[in-house]
């Protein structure tokens, strides 16, 4: 066996679109510790809750992460909502779900290009990015923006979706569903993925319990645990919702969980179309949250359970506001699934786990 050597791997990567550093002892082109550096791009947003008020902030939350920024507002204005009291109109939080399972399903297939880029499958990359740029047209028309919406309230949403614009989205996603069955049957189904994937960056359903690994990274490791199975907001107004899983853990498992999940999220938006109620999408907030009064929420991101705190102190600036993404959670999982790898496969295992670093470090 050969001597012991620390490699740096990252922040900046050729293939990894992330700011991720990780030090990796390495023995013979085989890994056998990992250690994640965390703080490279480290901004300070949790602060500025104390200089912008707390309706303000909703603009701060969602660019907390370009990917993930309708679910950070939602988080946030849930929380808020939950701290002052606020009921909020039923229309809105069916349109909340509709927008946050775009969110996802334009998340996921982001990942998917990027991952088909990193095994070497560059029209599969493409095919993914322009169903993709689809979904992005449906946030344009409905709310003006395609990444940073700025749509959610604390007290509902500032726009509405009209009878014909949920029938072009219905029409858009059933294009895209047609057209991804074929892309979902190279990544499960073509020899040469599944010799890539397949067995690669392992763990085992125990191991992620205990590491209390999150979103589809926990899932692939049967892990059954998903925030919108426990029905907050207009999630409790759907059918019966089975979460994807899958027992193997390694990369392709995390590939099939996200992959299905996409079918799962076009499912979630036809069931919400087709029973959105009538009715006013936002309620007026007076008045500021009480003097130590706190709220918690919880918001199923595409990588998992992001888990959102703020205290008040009688002004309309928070006194505190925090935040646990679950990229923070799946570290653990991550250092784990590295250790005993092969050098090469170290990329490809952490694109399959997606960790979002610029959510994780505030």
């Amino acid at each position: 066996m050969g001597k012991a050597t620390v490699i740096p791997f990252g922040p900046h990567h050729p293939v990894l679109p992330e700011p991720i550093h990780v030090d990796l002892v390495v023995q013979d082109e085989h890994v056998v510790e990992a250690l994640p550096q965390i703080g490279f791009i480290h901004r300070g947003l949790e602060r500025l809750v104390q200089t912008k008020d707390y309706n303000q902030f909703i603009y701060v939350a969602e660019r907390i992460c370009g990917i993930c920024a309708f679910g950070h507002s939602l988080g946030y204005a849930e929380t808020v909502e939950r701290l002052m009291g606020v009921e909020v109109p039923k229309r809105a939080e069916y349109l909340r779900v509709i927008w946050h399972e775009l969110s996802r399903i334009h998340s996921h297939l982001l990942w998917m290009g990027l991952a088909a880029d990193a095994f070497g499958f560059e029209s599969l990359f493409m095919h993914c990015w322009r169903l993709r740029e689809r979904v992005l047209d449906i946030f344009e028309k409905t709310t003006g923006g395609r990444v940073i919406m700025s749509v959610n309230r604390v007290g509902g949403v500032a726009r509405d979706i009209d009878r014909g614009q949920f029938d072009h989205i219905l029409t858009v996603l059933e294009g895209i569903k047609d057209e991804y069955g074929q892309i979902l049957n190279t990544f499960l189904n073509n020899g040469s993925v599944r010799n890539r994937l397949a067995g690669i960056g392992h763990i085992s359903h125990e191991d992620a319990k205990a590491l209390g690994m999150l979103g589809p990274f926990g899932r692939a490791s049967n892990v059954a645990y998903d925030v919108r199975s426990l029905g907050i907001g207009a999630y409790g107004d759907l059918g019966d919702f089975d979460m994807v899983l899958s027992k193997d853990g390694d990369c392709y498992a995390r590939t099939e969980v996200r992959g299905k999940e996409v079918l799962q999220s076009i499912e979630i938006i036809k069931e919400m179309i087709g029973r959105v109620p009538d009715g006013d999408i936002l309620v007026p907030v007076k008045g500021s949250p009480a003097d130590g009064a706190e709220a918690c929420s919880a918001v199923e991101q595409p990588r998992g359970e992001c888990y959102y705190y703020a205290k008040g102190n009688g002004t309309k600036h928070l006194e505190r506001m925090r935040m646990r993404t679950p990229t923070s959670m799946n570290l653990g999982g991550m250092a784990k699934a590295l250790a005993g790898c092969d050098l090469a496969d170290v990329n490809m295992i952490i694109l399959t786990i997606d960790p979002c670093i610029s959510c994780s470090e505030r």
